[in-house]
């Protein structure tokens, strides 16, 4: 019998305002690195990684603005969850920086200890993990 076959990743897809905007964010306040633009100049859409996580960054117009999860439903707080080993440590690398955090470090009610920052067209990232795990 052959064995399952695995999910390697997922990539949540991000309605932005100005995808060069959100691309300088996430390399210089979140470390991430710019693995495809189109077109290179004045890009519409773009993916952004870091380590195992990406991101797909799409500008489709002032006729579709970007609508984050919280703008949608007050109790759907974040858009995308990133699992890290060491929310302690990544905390300390952004706070280094001056990244702004929309939450603090924190255990949560839910039972995840992490942080959530907030990008510039208010996608909020959850970065963390649950509470006793590594």
């Amino acid at each position: 019998m052959a064995a399952p076959a695995t999910i390697a990743g997922v990539s949540p897809f991000f309605i932005v305002g100005d995808v060069s905007l959100s691309v300088a964010f996430y390399r210089e306040r979140l470390g991430f690195q710019v693995t495809y633009q189109e077109p290179a100049a004045d890009p519409f859409f773009a993916i952004v990684a870091r380590d195992a996580a990406q991101l797909f960054l799409k500008h489709l117009g002032p006729a579709t603005p970007a609508l984050p999860n919280p703008r949608r439903h007050p109790d759907a707080k974040w858009d995308a969850y990133f699992h890290v080993a060491d929310p302690d440590g990544l905390a300390a690398e952004y706070a280094a920086s001056a990244t702004p955090f929309a939450a603090g470090l924190g255990d949560t009610s839910d039972g995840l200890r992490g942080f959530e920052i907030a990008d510039p067209d208010g996608h909020v990232l959850f970065f963390g993990r649950p509470i006793g795990a590594t």
